[in-house]
């Protein structure tokens, strides 16, 4: 996989391990807005409003983002905004990533990512693919990108900001539908999210 023409120079990393992304969503809803992000959230011409929020640590934030009449559970498009404060390197947290992808490769043969640098800016992005099953065994493919930057949230503390874009279909005949459609879905989806607006730009 190869990332189009967008400004970023392809770039494979390897580093830390943290925790920014699952497959299978929560099995219950919470929301409180702790980034200051309340939504809803534009992109594509669609409007994503704040479905669930999670705190796993004191330093970490996550909050997700979907349309009318999607669940965090069952969903087909998904916004993600999330929060880790510290002096983490925009580097190792995509290598992070990378390297839990790199170990899902193992049960997962879907496995697939790129990743790209904005050098004018030093943001990174990161786009994957993988596979899992859903609690009835049927296949879910999910395709996700991921833009990661060095940012400051609404209290002034700095930290790595991430703003992604997540797609999913479920059962054999919508995966491979889904997974025929993804050549011209993903590269489209990969320009608006480098090109959007970040949730943590100054408001």
């Amino acid at each position: 996989m190869s990332l189009p023409p967008s400004g970023y120079a392809i770039r494979v990393l390897s580093a830390l391990c943290i925790a920014f992304g699952v497959l299978i969503g929560p099995a219950s809803a919470q929301v409180k807005d702790d980034l200051n992000v309340p939504g809803p959230i534009s992109f594509d011409g669609q409007s994503y409003a704040l479905a669930w929020s999670s705190h796993p640590s004191a330093n970490y934030i996550k909050q997700e983002y979907l349309p009318k009449a999607q669940t965090v559970e069952r969903y087909s498009e998904m916004l993600l905004v999330e929060f880790l404060k510290g002096d983490l390197k925009v580097a190792d947290a995509v290598g992070a990533q990378m390297q839990k992808l790199n170990a899902r490769k193992g049960t997962d043969p879907i496995v697939k990512m790129a990743v790209g640098k904005n050098d004018a800016t030093g943001e990174m992005l990161l786009d994957f693919l993988m596979s899992d099953k859903d609690n009835n065994g049927d296949i879910v493919v999910e395709w996700n990108a991921y833009r990661y930057a060095r940012v400051t949230n609404a209290k002034g503390e700095a930290g790595i900001g991430l703003f992604g874009v997540s797609r999913r279909a479920y059962g054999n005949d919508s995966a491979k539908t889904f997974l025929g459609a993804l050549k011209t879905l993903r590269p489209a989806q990969i320009k608006l999210l480098a090109k959007a607006t970040s949730p943590f730009a100054a408001r």
